[in-house]
């Protein structure tokens, strides 16, 4: 698998090109952008690899899948799958990721669904707080204003993590990409890029100005550095008792807006992906399921949904998890 990873370096962040594109060399106070990474890089990381995250292992039918909880932003570090995971991912045929952002075709769709012209008329006050967060994320106004008012919220709360050392271009479920392309394994899309960005908008204009109204009063306040830091370092330490709790922690539901956004991103997403999933594993493959740790926790996360489907779930060491029980009927 490191051999064939080699290929795949250049093209690991080159779906990232939109996002990264965006930065301005004129500013002086940038977080530095992350190169791409060369084949000696690559193959030392694989070596030096730790593993992180969280990981299930689910039998049914006499097969094993595995479910894995990534993370989105991370360190140059923490990128490269540990054994562990190598070891789930060789035993798997197919690999099945929210988006294959490696898919030109999924990268031309997610640019164009990004871009999606809906007529939200934002305030003029919204749109000038926009446009100094990105001066001070550096990045280009005018480039960002192209997206979808939601998507530019979202990538300025992303691209803040830099910083700290954390980057969209080291995204793990594009690394997993990249490993399961160079393997020559299956690679499947368990959303479509239509409906990732559709769980991202707002149900309307006055719900989409809440909502970028809390998320630029967030990165205003210096609220969302510690949050992505926080998260970031359970994940890198597979603190599960910790990611249990997040809702009870991360001060994301504070109002009508932030309970709607967190339900419409995670909980309403879970279902069509457990479905997803399942169907692939009763049709015979051996699927290694890699999506943001979020979608697994609680009586509504992927583990507990494939465990109400039949599934036989143990997390990371083996042993039962008593939270993938199914959930009590309604």
């Amino acid at each position: 698998m490191l051999r064939s990873l080699h290929r795949y370096a250049a093209a690991l962040l080159a779906c990232c090109a939109p996002l990264l594109s965006l930065a301005q060399a004129a500013a002086t106070d940038c977080p530095p952008q992350a190169p791409p990474l060369t084949p000696e890089q690559v193959e030392a990381g694989m070596r030096a690899a730790e593993d992180h995250g969280f990981l299930w292992r689910v039998t049914r039918d006499g097969r094993t899948s595995y479910l894995y909880g990534t993370i989105h932003v991370a360190r140059l570090e923490w990128v490269f799958p540990g054994p562990t995971v190598v070891d789930a991912l060789r035993e798997s045929d197919t690999v099945a990721l929210e988006l294959d952002v490696l898919d030109a075709e999924v990268q031309r769709r997610l640019q164009l669904a990004m871009s999606a012209d809906r007529g939200l008329a934002l305030p003029a006050a919204v749109v000038d707080r926009v446009r100094r967060r990105a001066a001070l994320e550096c990045v280009s106004p005018d480039a960002l204003a192209k997206m979808a008012p939601e998507m530019q919220v979202a990538s300025l709360t992303v691209l803040a993590a830099r910083r700290d050392g954390l980057d969209p271009a080291y995204s793990v479920d594009l690394m997993l990409s990249g490993v399961a392309h160079g393997a020559r394994k299956t690679v499947i899309s368990l959303e479509t890029p239509e409906a990732q960005m559709k769980a991202l908008q707002m149900p309307s204009a006055d719900d989409a100005v809440a909502f970028m109204t809390d998320a630029l009063d967030d990165l205003e306040s210096g609220r969302v550095r510690p949050l992505l830091n926080r998260l970031a370092a359970i994940w890198a330490a597979g603190d599960h008792a910790q990611l249990s709790r997040y809702g009870e922690w991360c001060d994301c539901r504070r109002t009508p807006a932030e309970q709607l956004a967190m339900k419409r991103l995670v909980d309403d997403r879970n279902p069509a992906m457990a479905d997803a999933i399942d169907a692939l594993h009763r049709n015979g493959r051996r699927v290694f399921a890699a999506v943001g740790s979020l979608h697994m926790i609680g009586p509504r996360g992927l583990p507990a949904l494939l465990a109400a489907r039949g599934y036989t779930v143990e997390r990371g060491d083996f042993e039962a998890e008593p939270e993938a029980q199914p959930p009590k009927a309604q």
